[in-house]
């Protein structure tokens, strides 16, 4: 998925279990706040790319956003992305708390099309982060390093 427009099937299957069955079953089992100011999704190789498919289309019920080593992002435009999710920066900027991306730069493709989705979400006005894990590869270094930068800005105002 390059231009973070298409979705298939399995996005879909994705999507509503998270939304219909895992997200309610968590609030039901634990002692969660449900408002989407406390709600935080991140992923990491694959799960970064179902990330931000499913934090950016439901904006109503996430505010912090963490996709680490995704999938490269060729052909990303900002106001069309994630059905036009991005497309007014002052409205994103208001709802979302954190858009945080990183990768490793031995994972060059990756670190490449991640690097240049944040110039453009930069560009666009997109308040976000990049992060860059130096002489990482798509490999467990690179998350933790990532998760190590990342987990600390989560549910601060």
């Amino acid at each position: 998925m390059t231009t973070g427009t298409n979705r298939g099937a399995a996005t879909a299957a994705f999507e509503e279990v998270m939304l219909k069955e895992l997200i309610p079953m968590i609030d039901a089992s634990f002692r969660t706040k449900t408002a989407r100011e406390h709600r935080a999704m991140a992923g990491l190789s694959m799960g970064s790319g179902q990330t931000l498919n499913l934090t950016l289309r439901h904006l109503d019920k996430f505010a912090w956003i963490g996709a680490m080593s995704g999938p490269p992002r060729q052909g990303f435009e900002v106001a069309t992305a994630y059905d036009g999710a991005l497309g007014d920066a002052a409205a994103f900027n208001k709802k979302v708390k954190l858009l945080w991306l990183g990768a490793g730069t031995a994972e060059e493709r990756i670190h490449a099309g991640t690097l240049a989705m944040h110039e453009a979400l930069d560009r666009a006005g997109i308040k976000n982060v990049f992060y860059s894990s130096p002489g990482t590869d798509h490999e467990w270094q690179t998350w933790r390093r990532s998760l190590h930068d990342f987990a600390p800005r989560l549910f601060r105002d």
